[in-house]
């Protein structure tokens, strides 16, 4: 039995699987994985076309919509591999893409989570914004990467190869030990999409685990195949999650401190969206704070029970700067620390 699953949540994504689950089947199984799709109740009948095209993979039928977070929870939990590999749909790999991420996690057990380098299918010379090569955190818990920051995203020019240990990478293909993946709770359910994966990442990172970037690896994303940047819904949910991950995760006592900071600082965003004419995405912002503070109770609740494992003080893999300022005041448009972090071991 292989140790390794391949895990495409899909809902709907019909014509996205004939696209990309050819280039997943080749790239993926001859290297002994086992690739599965996980549907989240889809309507347009992608089963029958799994059914008809595609026979060989094994398909979990959930019978509605669980959102991205429950979606792979349940399907974790309803496999018994080693190691689970969450890969969107909209995923293409380079041949031998999964071999890097199986040695090292075969070969090093304090690594709980590895994600290879995320470059744009649009564009094979760019980085992707939702991982690039490695994923970080600000003072404030804003979230960059190797390779992207806010919306300026670098050419690939072989500048953040090494593999390095990050506090957060990509849920687009991010590949997780699944034992302790559910020891870890698991993707927050109450989050449905987005931010997710900074969420357990930075669990796991508090539990003494590392989360390791494995440049050596390398996957083509389209991106935005869930909800575009121009969907006011996704600013509502990049900014709760954003700061429910903070609520749960953040080091030292003065999280409240950082969490009233962070919140100014989404004020000064809903007046620039106010500025540039678009009202509905500042009520976004406006509908996720009132959304934090209802989900507060919930969250203080994960965070005293999450205490015990989790360091005093701040992990190295949150820079202490503000990339707010960086970006905005000082112009800067690449990774402010592009090492930060212990360089992972390559085996």
């Amino acid at each position: 039995m292989s140790r390794t699953a391949v895990i495409i949540l899909n809902w709907n994504g019909r014509d996205m699987m004939r696209r990309y689950l050819p280039k997943v089947l080749l790239s993926t199984t001859a290297q002994g994985a086992e690739v599965i799709v996980a549907d989240n109740g889809s309507t347009d009948g992608s089963l029958q076309m799994l059914n008809d095209e595609f026979p060989s993979v094994r398909v979990i039928a959930f019978d509605r919509n669980y959102g991205f977070a429950e979606g792979y929870n349940k399907a974790l939990a309803a496999v018994d591999h080693d190691y689970a590999v969450l890969l969107n749909s909209d995923v293409a790999p380079e041949q031998q893409w999964l071999e890097p991420l199986v040695l090292l996690m075969d070969s090093d057990p304090s690594v709980a989570a590895c994600a290879p380098k995320l470059r744009d299918d649009k564009d094979h010379s760019r980085f992707e914004y939702a991982g690039a090569a490695g994923g970080f955190l600000d003072i404030f818990g804003y979230p960059f990467c190797r390779g992207r920051l806010f919306s300026s995203v670098e050419q690939d020019n072989g500048q953040y190869d090494s593999d390095i240990d990050a506090l957060w990478v990509s849920g687009a293909a991010l590949m997780v030990r699944r034992k302790l993946y559910l020891d870890a709770g698991g993707l927050d359910g109450s989050f449905f999409a987005h931010m997710e994966e900074i969420d357990l990442c930075w669990r796991l990172r508090n539990m003494g685990h590392r989360v390791v970037a494995r440049c050596t690896s390398t996957v083509y994303h389209l991106g935005g195949a869930t909800l575009s940047a121009d969907n006011p819904r996704k600013t509502f949910l990049n900014f709760r999650n954003s700061l429910w991950t903070i609520v749960k995760n953040y080091n030292g006592r003065a999280w409240w401190a950082v969490l009233l900071a962070r919140m100014i600082l989404d004020g000064l965003a809903g007046a620039l969206f106010l500025a540039q004419r678009k009202p509905a995405f500042t009520w976004a912002i406006v509908r996720a704070h009132w959304a934090m503070f209802a989900g507060l109770p919930r969250n203080i609740s994960i965070r005293k029970k999450l205490k015990k494992g989790r360091p005093r003080t701040l992990v190295p893999e949150i820079v202490r700067t503000s990339i707010v300022w960086d970006y905005y005041a000082r112009g800067l448009r690449v990774s402010p620390l592009p090492g930060q972090g212990r360089q992972a071991t390559s085996a």
